[in-house]
């Protein structure tokens, strides 16, 4: 594999506190200090000027449908996409047919991404037998198995006796516990935001309550057993509120928000679009503005996808029918950066942490830093491209985007995978 000398790009590492135009030297698939002489004359040029370089993006949540729904996505295509935005480090949750309740499904998995992933592919498992919320999967194996958390992702564990037991058992194994927060008593039949909207259109709604109860029993959980919880694709302004209070006493909690709740609201389901429909559902305005100060102040830590492929025909229903669910991969970074960085004035860096950093961080991987002698993950990107996103083009199996036709503004211009070159773009017309 030929050296890489990426020249003249702004590097915004956040986790080694550089922001600055510079090169940024590749070599055996490592992040290296500098070239020689030699290796310079020989290394392959990339001119990127005008572009940013960063580590390559993390994202802990994300449905690769495989095993059992490969109709929706594959881990090769899911991976692609991924590669596409400019992601090279993903989480797969554990809700496949089977559900990835034992290790040899784990190791299906794991042989899968081994096999045909262009990215780095992480597995979770459950936390209860076939995600019934009734039995305890067997945490340990798990473990062994190399999941990197464990989760209920699509449902949630409802029994608070159940939930510390797994609480307990993690912190044994040291695991973090992902949990998709929502009272399923609450939300039987709902299928959008519970509110104004929702009375308007005709359909069920869905309370920031069944959120809300949820994240309220985890936060006292996780001080009770001392586990660490993180709460997956937060929704509601009240469960930031909660957030922050556990936070500001030292609870080992930990967030993430969607880009499709920090950029959308239910005012948009007007036309019954299923490609807005998801869970939890998009809210309200004060809901959103929550999500970004949130952010802000580091009450919810990264921003994750919770990409979650379904096919045309699955989509194509009436609204109380259609599954939940959007895909987020290739758009993730063009819409963070319109709604943080230019909407809201974060820094282009604090942007980046959110993406790569704090996300690895958080599960403890190796990714989201260019630390010389790290793997050469790498996203450089040009923050000011616009550029029309056609789902349909697009690298994912499915197409179910509610950013299908619209012009985006940032664009992923190279991805790169312990040096290798696993996606590459060239400039819009």
């Amino acid at each position: 594999m030929p050296a890489l000398w990426i020249q003249k790009a702004r590097i915004i590492d956040p986790a080694n506190r550089r922001d600055a135009v510079g090169d940024l030297f590749i070599d055996g698939g490592r992040v290296v200090a500098s070239l020689s002489a030699a290796a310079r004359k020989r290394a392959r040029k990339i001119d990127a000027r005008g572009l940013v370089a960063c580590p390559g993006l993390v994202d802990i949540h994300v449905h690769f449908r495989e095993p059992g729904q490969t109709h929706k996505e594959t881990i090769a295509t899911g991976s692609r996409a991924a590669a596409a935005g400019g992601f090279t480090t993903v989480v797969c949750m554990p809700n496949t047919s089977p559900p990835a309740d034992n290790a040899g499904t784990i190791q299906f998995i794991k042989d899968a991404a081994q096999r045909d992933a262009v990215v780095k592919v992480f597995p979770t498992g459950c936390i209860t037998v076939g995600m019934k919320g009734q039995a305890l999967a067997p945490i340990g194996s798990l473990r062994r198995a190399g999941v990197v958390a464990i989760t209920d992702d699509g449902d949630c564990v409802q029994s608070n006796e159940l939930m510390r037991r797994a609480l307990e058992y993690a912190r044994m194994f040291d695991l973090t516990v992902m949990d998709h927060c929502q009272d399923a008593s609450m939300t039987q039949g709902a299928v959008m935001n519970e509110g104004v909207v929702s009375t308007r259109l005709g359909l069920r709604g869905w309370p920031n309550a069944a959120e809300d109860l949820i994240v309220s029993r985890n936060a006292i959980l996780s001080e009770y057993s001392g586990a660490h919880v993180h709460m997956q694709h937060i929704s509601s302004r009240f469960s930031v509120e909660i957030l922050r209070h556990a936070k500001s006493r030292g609870v080992r909690v930990t967030a993430e928000a969607t880009p499709h709740h920090l950029a959308l609201t239910d005012d948009l389901l007007s036309t019954y679009d299923t490609h807005l429909k998801m869970n939890p559902p998009l809210r309200t305005e004060a809901d959103r503005q929550a999500l970004i100060a949130g952010l802000r102040d580091g009450t919810i830590d990264c921003i994750a996808t919770d990409h979650a492929p379904h096919t045309d025909y699955e989509k194509d229903k009436e609204f109380d029918f259609a599954p939940n669910g959007i895909l987020g991969l290739e758009t993730a970074l063009p819409v963070s950066l319109e709604v943080l960085f230019r909407k809201n004035r974060f820094s282009l860096a604090r942007v980046v942490d959110l993406l790569t950093r704090r996300p690895a961080d958080i599960l403890k991987l190796p990714a989201g830093r260019l630390t010389p002698g790290s793997a050469a993950d790498v996203c450089l990107f040009d923050p000011d491209e616009k550029w029309r996103y056609d789902a349909r083009a697009g690298q994912s199996k499915s197409s179910n985007s509610p950013w299908h036709g619209q012009t985006l503004r940032g664009r992923v211009r190279l991805t790169l995978v312990d040096g290798k070159i696993v996606h590459e773009a060239t400039a819009s017309a």
